[in-house]
């Protein structure tokens, strides 16, 4: 028979029945009727092809077809038990694999990751530089941070409303602008092209002019005065999402990651 055939709810009440030796002890195990139970054991009959309970002036009795099946049916159930053991140890892991851009990284999770950190000794982080689309199975991710309009297909908490700010040095900054991928501003020959927006930060605060970056990942520069926000800051569709497909977003430790990061 076809694993995809096996008629497990059918053999979960033969091992409640064969246990009891009585469908309604076996009823009350499983939560259900007698005559639900009765049905089972007919219809699981039917579907193997034997007789598996005889009625006696005893009671009820397995028999010898029922019988032969019991240890290798029990060994099976165990081995379920343990698989689920096995799928739910990753609850209670406190290792977390994210994937981010290398901007928002350094600029802003890092720092915070160091903080949650500290709230437990046992937790672990393996941190993946990605700036594209991710297979999370394939990668093993947790969680992924994304500069986008919204978490797309997966579940997703928003960091913050996207919102972006002009920044360069405090004095002596060139009048030249700075580009990046993903730079609001239409720049047809800036001074200075970068790979990101953190690398776009750094070049501002070393003089080579000015760039126009998420405010998320300006804010420590800015309160630290490598550099100055030029102007207002001005909203943008753009937000970095903190992401994850559904049986991942559920996990306990992915939660809880989630919420420190978004409080």
């Amino acid at each position: 028979m076809k694993r995809t055939h096996l008629p497990l709810n059918g053999l979960r009440v033969l091992d409640a029945a064969a246990r009891h030796l009585s469908f309604t002890r076996a009823a009350d195990e499983l939560a259900v009727t007698p005559a639900a139970v009765g049905q089972q054991i007919r219809a699981l009959e039917d579907t193997l092809g034997v007789v598996l309970f005889r009625r006696t002036a005893k009671g009820l009795e397995l028999t010898p077809e029922g019988e032969a099946g019991l240890d290798a049916l029990r060994a099976g159930f165990l081995q379920f038990e343990e698989s689920v053991r096995a799928m739910q140890a990753g609850q209670s892991s406190k290792s977390l694999t994210i994937a981010a851009p290398r901007d928002f990284t350094a600029k802003w999770l890092a720092a915070r990751l160091a903080d949650y950190g500290r709230s437990d000794p046992e937790i672990r982080f393996t941190l993946i530089a990605s700036e594209g689309d991710l297979d999370f199975t394939e990668a093993n991710l947790d969680l992924a941070i994304r500069l986008a309009e919204g978490p797309g297909e997966n579940e997703g908490a928003k960091l913050l409303d996207g919102r972006f700010v002009t920044v360069a040095a405090p004095r002596d900054a060139a009048d030249g602008r700075i580009a990046w991928p993903g730079c609001p501003a239409d720049e047809d020959s800036p001074a200075l092209r970068v790979g990101d927006a953190g690398l776009a930060i750094d070049a501002a605060a070393n003089g080579f002019g000015r760039t126009c970056v998420p405010e998320l990942l300006a804010n420590a520069d800015i309160a630290s005065g490598r550099v100055v926000a030029l102007g207002e800051t001005r909203p943008s569709p753009l937000a970095y999402w903190l992401i994850a497909p559904l049986p991942q977003w559920r996990q306990k430790k992915v939660k809880a990651l989630v919420e420190a990061l978004t409080n």
